[in-house]
């Protein structure tokens, strides 16, 4: 019965090595890889494998076998945890490195003027600050980098351009001393930030 049904098959119009290359193709896709455990999956799955053998073994044991058995699985169990938190990427650091490019200074000053407005001085500043980061890395005087601290730009800054290091330590002072100190921030100081980022990039011209 099954030699009839084969002889009524029609013949293979492709020669096997084409359809087995197909076949390889289309298997390598990537949806068709299992990529297997992780490590810590894999260490997971040790770890309660020897649990399992522990409790097995302590079956039946005194109360004493019991408690040092507690005191391992706590143990195991804070460990695996510590492992995973220590895995976990910062959302932060992803989302900064992944913006793809920098702000341009031009829209960073329309933030600030937009918080004036608003009378947000504190925020205002901020977005003055990093419109004067912008200028100076698009004349060439800073590298913008994400993550960059304000000291670490003064210092760059100070070197590259040493007239400019006075107007552009006292401008980082007042952002600093708006956003991280969270300083009382009014017109005042938005006014004063202006003028010294005036000064910075009229050295930097």
């Amino acid at each position: 019965m099954t030699f009839a049904v084969l002889a009524d098959l029609p013949r293979p119009t492709r020669p096997p090595g084409q359809v087995t290359g197909a076949v390889h193709r289309v298997l390598a896709r990537p949806q068709y890889h299992y990529a297997g455990p992780s490590w810590l999956e894999r260490i997971q799955n040790d770890v309660v494998d020897w649990l399992a053998r522990v409790l097995t073994g302590v079956v039946g044991a005194g109360v004493g076998a019991w408690i040092v058995v507690v005191f391992i699985v706590a143990a195991v169990a804070l460990v695996v945890w510590r492992l995973a938190a220590g895995m976990t990427r910062d959302p932060g650091r992803e989302i900064a490195l992944s913006a793809g490019r920098a702000r341009p200074a031009t829209e960073w000053r329309a933030e600030a003027e937009a918080h004036e407005r608003a009378g947000e001085w504190r925020l205002a500043v901020r977005a003055r600050y990093r419109a004067l980061v912008a200028d100076l890395a698009g004349r060439g005087v800073l590298q913008e980098v994400p993550g960059r601290t304000a000291g670490e730009y003064r210092a760059e800054l100070g070197a590259n351009l040493p007239a400019a290091a006075p107007p552009f330590a006292g401008a980082t002072e007042l952002f600093e001393g708006a956003w991280y100190g969270k300083r009382a921030t009014a017109a005042d100081d938005a006014a004063h930030f202006r003028q010294l980022a005036d000064r910075v990039l009229e050295a930097a011209s």
